[in-house]
């Protein structure tokens, strides 16, 4: 790639808004950049047209790119195709495909990955050979250099980009899995959840447990009592988070700031996206980014897949879907996650930012665009943009209903106050945008941590960076079994559970690193979202205790201590249904309201399940803490 060479070139366009062109008395095109009349001279040599080649030209003048990387992304001439002509051009022999037992692992080569230009083969039976990519600007130099000195040409053969990025993924994935891994434990272990419970970790809490059994018999009323006292409070600071956002998004309008485009052309985009088991979903996310606008010159699209999942690697390939997508295959090895398979292909990644996509989103076409231009106007800091995620099929049952305003209420009610606060960030596990720098700075996701999303949000704001909200949404179904909404939310708690641990294993450390106040916020968020759903049962029960109590007794002679810890048990469970309802309904345009209807009226029935979700996702933090639920999708027949 060399965008960098032509990135200060500005793109000039005439009265009809096409990219200016100009030709000599002999019909020759004529490009004043550095360096690109040499490569449109290749290419005519090539045989391609002369209209072809100028319409080639002015996409790469205003994408910043060359010629030859237009041609490719264009669909008019195949990889090997282009690069078996220019092996005849100079008399070279070419090879489509390149074994990979055969590749010489040198040091750095994971840089071919992102930017392949040659590898060396050792044959068994003969001398070894360098496989070469030759640019279209260097042909005219490559052939002369062949012409003088014959026998350079011994030992090279012509390949393709393609090529040689698949046999460099293959020939050494043993070490790069390793990598993948165990990296971020071995260099960063307070940061990982390999660990799930640290040796201190277990002795505080083992003595918490045994004191509070020891309390329990020497005095059970009392330590009922403060019990239910801490349980209480704890789960009514634990709304007001919400109860704020809610208000917030109540009085004050939200902040739409124009941003202008960046000047200059467009950087390289990558996108990843983690599958396992989608073949059905294959045609449709092909066509989902397909729609986004962003140049196919410009975009380094990964399908990041189990390389014992051959129905979705199969189901890609048959799609044929285009120069910038390819297929990352993912040894067997070690936990089988989605964030150990997004890191491992994070090594190839080709752009200044990265995008994360689930197999059934369908993104906004403007979402890159909108990505792009926040992050140019804002300071290097900001390392993540999360875009909402809005369900569409809310109107096919109660669940998925509550399901899309619970999405409501947190990625266009929560998240939005938390981004203008400069709060820690619980990331969705899809649709993140993030500067490809501060991605592999932070080490990439956790390949233990199985809500890896969440883990990587906290663990990029104690590094100093920052995350906000974008306005361009990513369509998404819910989940419409309970058994498969369970398996889901479990999960979710599990990888919770996970981060909260991995937060608390120096408490000091960590305030010293963020401040007191996000310190808080993070409580909030995340063990106080844990606590209130382990918890709802249990304020349910002290409800109703406090009300027989209060039956029973007669007023004059009613306890303060029971009619106030009363009001606050009924304040938590009320709080929690009318919150949930207020910043999730409030966060909603009028269409999704009517798609969600009357089904509102199940919400106890939803916390009552989410509560069942976290304490088997207690149990398995115990029994599989790294085993990944895998949530299945089907294509979406129709849009909602």
């Amino acid at each position: 790639m060399r965008s960098e060479e032509h990135a200060s070139q500005p793109t000039y366009l005439d009265e009809t808004g096409a990219p200016p062109t100009d030709e000599t008395e002999s019909g020759q095109l004529l490009d004043f950049r550095p360096g690109i009349q040499v490569e449109l001279t290749a290419l005519a040599a090539l045989g391609f047209s002369k209209p072809l080649i100028a319409k080639l030209a002015g996409l790469s003048r205003q994408n910043g790119t060359t010629v030859e990387a237009e041609l490719l992304a264009s669909g008019d001439v195949r990889e090997d195709a282009y690069y078996g002509a220019i092996a005849r051009l100079l008399r070279l022999p070419f090879v489509s495909s390149l074994d990979p037992a055969l590749v010489v692992i040198l040091p750095l080569i994971d840089a071919q990955l992102t930017r392949p230009t040659m590898v060396r083969i050792a044959h068994r039976n003969k001398a070894q050979e360098i496989a070469i990519v030759p640019e279209a600007a260097r042909l005219s130099q490559i052939a002369a250099t062949l012409a003088t000195l014959p026998l350079v040409g011994r030992d090279l053969v012509i390949t393709t980009p393609s090529a040689i990025r698949e046999s460099v993924w293959k020939a050494d994935a043993a070490r790069r899995i390793r990598e993948t891994t165990n990296t971020l434990f071995e260099q960063r272990p307070l940061l990982s959840a390999r660990v799930v419970l640290a040796g201190h970790q277990g002795f505080y809490g083992g003595s918490f447990l045994t004191t509070l059994a020891c309390l329990l018999l020497i005095a059970p009323i009392d330590t009922l009592l403060a019990l239910h006292i801490v349980l209480s409070l704890t789960y009514f600071s634990t709304l007001c988070l919400r109860l704020s956002a809610m208000i917030r998004q109540t009085l004050v309008a939200p902040e739409r700031v124009p941003v202008a485009p960046p000047f200059g052309p467009l950087p390289r985009y990558t996108i990843l996206v983690a599958l396992y088991r989608e073949e059905d979903m294959a045609e449709q996310l092909v066509a989902s980014l397909k729609r986004l606008d962003w140049p196919a010159s410009l975009l380094d699209i990964k399908f990041v897949c189990e390389i014992d999942d051959r129905q979705t690697i199969e189901a890609l390939k048959a799609l044929e879907p285009g120069p910038q997508f390819e297929i990352v295959e993912v040894p067997a090895y070690g936990p089988r996650t989605k964030p150990k398979a997004l890191t491992y292909a994070l090594k190839g990644a080709r752009g200044e930012f990265t995008a994360i996509y689930d197999a059934e989103d369908r993104p906004h076409p403007l979402q890159l665009r909108e990505a792009y231009r926040r992050f140019r106007a804002a300071p290097s800091e900001l390392a993540c943009l999360q875009a909402p995620l809005i369900i569409t099929n809310a109107r096919e049952s109660w669940l998925s209903a509550l399901f899309s305003l619970e999405y409501a209420a947190l990625f266009r009610g929560l998240l939005p106050m938390l981004g203008r606060m400069n709060m820690p960030l619980p990331l969705g596990g899809t649709s993140n945008h993030f500067r490809t720098s501060a991605l592999i700075a932070a080490g990439g996701w956790d390949p233990y941590n199985v809500t890896e999303d969440a883990d990587l949000g906290m663990r990029l704001y104690r590094l100093g960076f920052t995350a906000d909200v974008m306005r361009h949404q990513t369509l998404e179904d819910a989940p419409l079994s309970i058994k498969v909404w369970t398996s889901q939310r479990s999960r979710w708690f599990k990888g919770w559970l996970q981060t909260w641990l991995v937060l608390m294993r120096d408490p000091a450390r960590l305030i010293g690193e963020i401040g007191i106040k996000p310190f808080c916020v993070i409580q909030l968020l995340v063990g106080g979202m844990l606590l209130s759903s382990l918890l709802h049962p249990l304020i349910l029960v002290f409800l109703c205790v406090g009300f027989s109590a209060m039956l029973r007794a007669p007023i004059d002679t009613l306890p303060v201590e029971v009619v106030g810890l009363f009001a606050i048990d009924f304040t938590n469970i009320l709080g929690s249904y009318l919150i949930f309802l207020g910043l999730g309904i409030g966060s909603m345009t009028n269409h999704e309201k009517r798609l969600v209807g009357r089904r509102w009226v199940a919400v106890p029935l939803y916390w009552m399940m989410t509560s069942f979700a976290a304490w088997k996702a207690l149990r398995e933090l115990r029994t599989k803490p790294f085993h990944w639920s895998k949530t299945p999708h089907m294509p979406r027949r129709k849009e909602s």
